[in-house]
């Protein structure tokens, strides 16, 4: 049975957020922490070496059921090229809102946004309320 290899961490996400460049990302993701604990009423905690994730569930993978592990209910990166905010649209209801957010770009598990300036900031709440609510698999 496969586990996925990122999972939680003792990182400082104090630390990890303080070393994000450039400025702007790093000004963006500690305000988008301020915004994930706000709506999720939990502290954060460093997954893997780049993820700031909020809670966690057990997933099974629709693709391989022999691929399961532990996953963030919603996380974050700041990357230099944009925030990658995960779990947006991971139920049907947030892909749903989605397209109010604001300016993004889509990969295929994440949202990225280059400043948060650039969302509706209660859509965005709206969706990471939405991912919290996600059960487990």
């Amino acid at each position: 049975m496969a586990e996925n290899k990122t999972g939680p961490t003792d990182a400082s996400v104090d630390d990890f957020l303080a070393a994000a460049t450039p400025a702007r990302r790093r000004d963006d993701g500690l305000r988008l922490a301020e915004i994930l604990r706000e709506v999720t009423g939990v502290e954060p905690v460093v997954w893997g070496p780049s993820m700031v994730g909020y809670g966690s569930y057990r997933y099974v993978s629709p693709a391989n059921p022999r691929t399961h592990g532990d996953w963030p209910k919603v996380a974050f990166s700041p990357r230099k090229a944009a925030l990658s905010i995960y779990g947006l649209k991971d139920l049907s209801e947030g892909a749903a809102l989605l397209p109010s957010l604001g300016t993004f770009t889509e990969g295929a598990g994440c949202v990225y946004v280059k400043k948060l300036e650039d969302v509706d900031l209660e859509v965005l709440k709206r969706l990471i309320a939405i991912a919290w609510s996600r059960p487990d698999a």
